[in-house]
C-alpha cells in the first residue's frame, strides 16, 4: 500500500511539475503578425498556371530543380509539395579578413560563414477563383553554418530575378513535359 501512495505521489508532482513549466513558454505578441513587404514577397513567390495537373507542375518543377543542381528531397503529390536543397559554399572574403584582423587585435578565433543549404519549397495549389489553373508558389532560404558547425544565420532568399528566372524556366518545362518533347 505505501508504494502505490508514493507512486501517485510521484505522477501527480510530476504531472504539476509539468504543467507549471509548459505555462512558462509564451507565444510572442508579433508571431502571427504579417511583415509589411509579406503581400509583396507572396506575389514574386507565385504564379498561375491554365492547369489543373499538379502533377505535371510538379514534375516540370523537380525537372528545373535538378538541371539547377538541386536534389529532390520531398515529393507529395497528393499535397502538391515539393522540396528540393543543394549545399554551397559560404565563405566571405571581407569576413574572413575582419576575423584574422579581430584575431591578430584581440588573439580570440571568431567564427567565419563555412556552408550553407540553399531549401527550395514549391507548392501547388487550385487557382483561388479560377477553376481551370493552378498556383505554383516557391520558397527560398539559405541555411549557413560557420566554421564551428553552427547554424550562425537563416536567410529568405528575396532576389525579384531568381523567382522570375525559376518561373521561366518553369513554364518552359511545364510546356515540354505537356507536349511530351
Amino acid at each position: 500500500m505505501g508504494k502505490s501512495v508514493l507512486s501517485v505521489k510521484y505522477v501527480l508532482f510530476m504531472l504539476v511539475l509539468m504543467l507549471a513549466c509548459s505555462g512558462c513558454a509564451t507565444v510572442p505578441e508579433d508571431a502571427f503578425k504579417l511583415s509589411a513587404t509579406s503581400l509583396e514577397d507572396r506575389q514574386m513567390q507565385s504564379r498561375k498556371f491554365t492547369t489543373l495537373d499538379t502533377k505535371l507542375l510538379l514534375s516540370a518543377g523537380a525537372s528545373v530543380l535538378q538541371d539547377l543542381g538541386y536534389t529532390i528531397d520531398e515529393s507529395n503529390v497528393g499535397l502538391g509539395v515539393l522540396t528540393a536543397s543543394k549545399q554551397a559554399d559560404a565563405t566571405n572574403a571581407g569576413q574572413i579578413a575582419g576575423a584574422v584582423m579581430l584575431a591578430l587585435l584581440t588573439g580570440t578565433v571568431t567564427p567565419t560563414d563555412d556552408e550553407q543549404k540553399i531549401r527550395i519549397c514549391l507548392v501547388i495549389q487550385d487557382g483561388l477563383g479560377d477553376e481551370a489553373s493552378s498556383v505554383a508558389r516557391i520558397t527560398m532560404q539559405r541555411i549557413i553554418w560557420n566554421t564551428q558547425g553552427q547554424i550562425s544565420r537563416v536567410v529568405s532568399i528575396s532576389a525579384p530575378e531568381i523567382y522570375q528566372a525559376f518561373f521561366e524556366k518553369l513554364s518552359r518545362s511545364t510546356f515540354l513535359e505537356a507536349n511530351q518533347i
